[in-house]
């Protein structure tokens, strides 16, 4: 892998591990990444990354969706989860496949570059 792909890909797995809005499996994934660059371990640490955040991203129907339903709106509350719909609505309108909160905008980085990772 080129090291210019590998350090672009450590820092967008680091926002991704930092962003509030990350689930456990994908941050556990992305620091057993990190904690393997430059080991026998990363070729397989990599391959299970790109599973991992190929599962956890976020599509935007999915977003709306989930804010739409009961669910969402005890996760984010009645009135915030009309607001994450209506904006995953409008991101959507403006072509975005994914939510563009800050753990899925790094993982679709990520993932753009899965064949150079692979």
């Amino acid at each position: 892998m080129d090291q210019n792909v590998k350090d672009y890909v450590a820092g967008k797995v680091k926002e991704m591990v930092g962003a509030a809005t990350c689930c456990m499996e994908a941050r556990a994934a992305g620091q057993a990444w990190l904690d393997a660059v430059g080991t026998e371990q990363e070729a397989e640490q990599t391959k299970k990354l790109i599973a991992q955040l190929e599962m956890d991203i976020m599509p935007v129907d999915g977003l709306i969706a989930f804010a739409e339903s009961e669910a969402g709106a005890q996760v984010f509350g009645a009135e915030a989860a009309k607001n994450v719909a209506a904006h995953g609505r409008q991101i959507k309108a403006a072509g975005a496949k994914y939510c563009d909160c800050p753990a899925c905008n790094a993982v679709e980085a990520i993932l753009e570059k899965k064949e150079e990772l692979l």
